[in-house]
């Protein structure tokens, strides 16, 4: 079942004007309910114009948002319920931390919508849970604590409202290798425990390969191609072309495979690479 559809979906930013620019023009896309996708493309490829629809923030020139086969500006009076099913997570969230505990700031979000205080308690516990913040932190200020928990509390204030669908626009972007390596496997669990549907809007095409099962590739407001990691990363020569690259592990098996053909290309992700040359080894030595 599709849980958001773009038609035709353009936007022109100050049109009529001498700064009148288009920002994404005649993308259509359609995403299933539970996929985990990522968005890829150069900056001012349209991504962030792109993102901002999903939830009603901008509104397009022309085309349609669809979410749940429903259009999201039929109604406005709906469009709080919308950005409540579809949580967009901006980049370097923290920044936009600001109660003096990381439980107050979790359940904002549920006050707002509402909900009795014995709903808000059950919304903020899962939502820590689930992005891995221990009840002995809850009463800490959010100030306080590492970036990558930061990020996570940043998440877990979008969770709480019990979104359908989840946006997250450089999850890692800033974070240390720790950090980085801790907020996508909180990622991975949070898609694989909720099964909501994850879109991932990231530069790194290593941390794209990993975590999703379908990429869209965006270029000066187009949507230029789509398909599975192995499909669109098969691609390179086009990827380099607009700016992008393949990830670092499949360029190590392309310069692999020039020393020894019966090393594959194609490969990439590391646990593939594990498995490739593991089998290789074992080859060798039957």
């Amino acid at each position: 079942m599709t849980a958001i559809e773009l038609q035709n979906l353009t936007h022109v930013y100050s049109p009529g004007s001498a700064f009148e620019k288009v920002a994404i023009e005649s993308v259509n896309l359609k995403i299933a309910r539970g996929e985990m996708v990522a968005i890829i493309g150069h900056t001012g490829s349209g991504k962030s114009t792109l993102i901002q629809h999903l939830n009603g923030l901008l509104k397009p020139t022309s085309g349609q948002v669809l979410l749940n086969g429903e259009d999201i500006h039929a109604d406005k009076a709906k469009l709080k319920t919308v950005r409540q099913q579809v949580g967009l997570v901006f980049q370097y969230p923290e920044h936009q931390l600001f109660e003096s505990t990381i439980y107050k700031d979790v359940s904002f979000g549920p006050m707002r919508m509402g909900l009795p205080e014995s709903d808000v308690a059950e919304h903020v516990k899962a939502a820590l849970d689930i992005v891995g913040i221990n009840k002995s932190l809850y009463e800490k200020s959010p100030f306080e604590i590492s970036g990558g928990q930061k990020r996570r509390v940043a998440i877990a204030g979008v969770l709480a409202m019990r979104p359908e669908i989840l946006v997250l626009d450089e999850p890692a972007a800033g974070l240390d290798p720790a950090g980085k390596d801790e907020i996508l496997a909180q990622v991975k669990h949070m898609h694989a425990t909720l099964g909501i549907t994850v879109i991932l809007v990231s530069h790194s095409m290593d941390d794209v390969a990993r975590l999703s099962s379908r990429i869209f590739v965006m270029n000066k407001g187009k949507l230029m191609c789509e398909g599975s990691p192995t499909q669109v990363f098969s691609q390179a020569e086009m990827l380099k072309s607009v700016g992008l690259d393949v990830p670092q592990i499949s360029q190590v098996f392309m310069e692999l495979n020039k020393k020894n053909p019966l090393i594959p290309v194609g490969i990439f992700s590391v646990e593939d690479a594990a498995r490739i040359l593991t089998d290789i080894y074992k080859g060798r030595n039957s």
